[in-house]
């Protein structure tokens, strides 16, 4: 055969060969098992503008973060791929020319100087958890990486890596890195922060900046060195970068909203992200004021606050507890948001409402606060104290119990629970009907009801419902009450004297103290928005001297100076409103009687006071004292009805001839009205 068959031959032979090798790595390529690609991430909970509220841990304990290479600092990504992998975006998961390179420093220097691994090698090595110093273990990474380039972009092994690249400790990939060392996400860096996340993977332990603060700061700087060698930072801005701080701690992962978030996560538990209604600073700094607050409580003591946005439904900050992490007694793991407890007081403005919807009282209706009894049930004021005849804003202003029960034994019970349902209030009761106790508090719900209730009234009777899940649909809207009634209590509330220091007839709102002192509230809204505050014991035990208007209403005040620098106003009355005096007002609406009226005593009409009915008197044969209150003189004293004294003008008399056993007692005024006590003379 010529030489030039030959060597045309001879080249045959060999393209035949490269070939047939070419086909067989492909096949052996295309053969490669890969390991899991995407192994879990970390739930967040992130807050109305993206920022995160809280973080969980992967199933082992590791912090590993999400993190898409353009959510990642530009800056990093270059000096990154600029000290780890030059080729990275030219070749197909093999540096040949880096792996020389690193052979033969490795020769002449007689140890490894360079890696020749790039950045697709280290995915794979990530990936399997394998080791780099065994030859068998470099090529399962060569094997693995040039199935990862056939399989994926470069895009989605660049996230892989900036996902699972060791950052020391349980850190995993560079969004958990930066906040921890940083406390912030990485879409903004600084020179010297970037450089020590590049320089941490490489030994992620040994280089720790909370352990040896001298290496991690000493590695930083190699790269610093390094990027402005290559042309990417100027020599200035490299010596300014090694000035700055190596961080010497790591910052704890944010924690906001720590039961709303549990409570996310328990209804989705498959979702990696969660978006809240919460604004985060408003949130910070309402737990912020919790804890506060709950240094100056008693023992045991916890607090609860919500805030919202009535126009829109969104909830802006969900406070549980003084405490979530507290060991102090305080049960702060307790969702106080969400636990039933008596509302006390704050029921009333739902009662005077419903009596304007019904035609029943108006504001500057008169009605009596007396001593009156249902059965056996007689309702006192919180003081024991009477007023007289008083008109309705002032009965609710100053939460007097007796008017709202008269109104409320009108209206009935069974409506008032109707009526707390059509709001939104899953109301629970201690038996199976409701009472007349029920509008002073004998009724279970929630803070998170209650402020929806309040923010019914502030939507002019319109049912608003609260969320906190962002781009939750408001379903279910429906007419509760009128405007002008809700308007009527909403303008009756803003009168109530504020806490010392704070601004007058800005905020309608309510307090409230439930029977022995369990549970001290406030619950108040403006043009825009509706909070309440909740403190008591968790455990429901009381807390003598516990009062809401001096304890929640501070705080409720507190919470909308935190929220904005100055209130939305109220808004004016409806057209249909009516405002009128007491005088101008319609005969049937200048005094309420209720529908016993025609029945019952009128308020001056004579009463025995001595003896008491049912007295049992050791004075036979003996004059006997009476006295009567009210009435008008001329009195008839009467005895088993036998008239024993007439014409007197006094209110105490003496009467004689009583006889052993029971007596019939009895006076008649001058205008024919009666009164009458049975007693037993010895």
């Amino acid at each position: 055969m010529r030489r030039p068959d030959r060597l045309l031959f001879c080249l045959a032979v060999l393209l035949l060969c490269v070939g047939l090798g070419r086909d067989a790595a492909d096949r052996w390529i295309d053969r490669t098992d890969l390991p899991p690609l995407f192994s879990a991430t970390s739930t967040e909970v992130l807050d109305r503008n993206g920022a995160l509220l809280r973080v969980y841990t992967v199933e082992d304990g590791r912090w590993r973060l999400a993190a898409a290479p353009g959510s990642v600092d530009p800056g990093y990504l270059g000096m990154l791929i600029a000290y780890e992998d030059k080729r990275f975006y030219r070749h197909n998961g093999v540096d040949l020319l880096a792996m020389v390179r690193a052979a033969g420093q490795a020769v002449r220097h007689g140890t490894v100087i360079s890696g020749g691994s790039t950045l697709s090698m280290q995915v794979a090595r990530l990936l399997e958890n394998s080791g780099t110093g065994r030859l068998s273990g470099k090529l399962r990474q060569v094997r693995v990486a040039l199935a990862l380039e056939r399989r994926l972009s470069k895009e989605q092994i660049l996230q892989l890596y900036l996902e699972r690249a060791p950052f020391g400790g349980n850190l995993e990939g560079v969004r958990a890195a930066t906040l921890a060392w940083f406390g912030k996400e990485p879409r903004r860096l600084t020179p010297a922060e970037a450089a020590l996340l590049v320089a941490l993977p490489q030994s992620p332990e040994a280089r720790r900046p909370d352990r040896d603060h001298t290496a991690a700061t000493s590695a930083r700087d190699r790269v610093l060195a390094r990027a402005a060698r290559d042309g990417l930072l100027t020599p200035e801005a490299a010596a300014a970068a090694r000035t700055e701080p190596v961080p010497v701690t790591r910052r704890p992962f944010p924690a906001l909203a720590p039961h709303l978030s549990d409570r996310a996560l328990a209804q989705d538990p498959l979702a990696t992200r969660h978006d809240l209604t919460v604004d985060a600073s408003l949130q910070r700094s309402l737990e912020r004021l919790a804890r506060d607050t709950a240094h100056g409580l008693p023992p045991e003591a916890s607090i609860a606050m919500i805030v919202a946005d009535h126009q829109s439904g969104d909830i802006l900050a969900s406070v549980g507890s003084a405490n979530y992490d507290a060991t102090d007694g305080r049960q702060g793991f307790v969702d106080m948001t969400v636990a039933h407890r008596s509302p006390g007081s704050t029921l009333k403005p739902l009662v005077y409402a419903m009596a304007f919807d019904r035609g029943l009282a108006h504001p500057q209706t008169l009605i009596d606060d007396r001593p009156v009894s249902f059965g056996r049930y007689a309702p006192q004021n919180f003081d024991g104290a009477f007023r007289g005849q008083i008109t309705v804003t002032e009965a609710l202003r100053q939460s007097l119990n007796i008017p709202v029960v008269l109104l409320l034994d009108e209206i009935g019970p069974a409506h008032l629970m109707d009526t707390m349902r059509r709001s939104g209030v899953s109301a629970s009761l201690p038996g199976d009907q409701a009472g007349l106790a029920v509008a002073l508090g004998g009724v279970g719900v929630t803070l998170s009801d209650l402020a929806r209730l309040y923010a019914m009234l502030a939507q002019g009777g319109i049912e608003r419902p609260l969320h906190w899940r962002k781009g939750a649909a408001i379903t279910g809207q429906q007419s509760v009450l009128s405007r002008a009634a809700a308007w009527h209590v909403s303008d009756i509330l803003a009168g109530l004297a504020p806490p010392p220091g704070a601004p007058a007839r800005r905020i309608a709102y309510k307090t409230g103290t439930s029977y022995g002192h369990r549970d001290a509230w406030a619950v108040g809204f403006d043009g825009r928005h509706v909070a309440a505050v909740w403190i008591g014991r968790p455990d429901g035990t009381p807390m003598p001297g516990a009062f809401g208007g001096d304890l929640a209403a501070p705080v409720l005040f507190e919470a909308f100076q935190r929220l904005k620098p100055r209130v939305d106003p109220l808004p004016p009355p409806p057209p249909e409103t009516l405002i009128l005096s007491t005088a101008a007002l319609p005969q049937p609406l200048r005094r309420f009687a209720g529908r016993d009226a025609l029945f019952e005593p009128e308020a001056d009409a004579p009463k025995l006071i001595f003896p008491p009915d049912g007295a049992r008197l050791p004075i036979s044969g003996q004059t006997l004292t009476v006295k009567l209150r009210d009435g008008a003189p001329p009195f008839t004293w009467m005895a088993n009805g036998q008239p024993l004294k007439t014409g007197s003008h006094r209110r105490e008399a003496q009467l004689d001839g009583i006889t052993q056993g029971f007596s019939t007692l009895s006076v008649i005024d001058a205008r024919g009205r009666s009164s009458k006590v049975t007693v037993w003379i010895d």
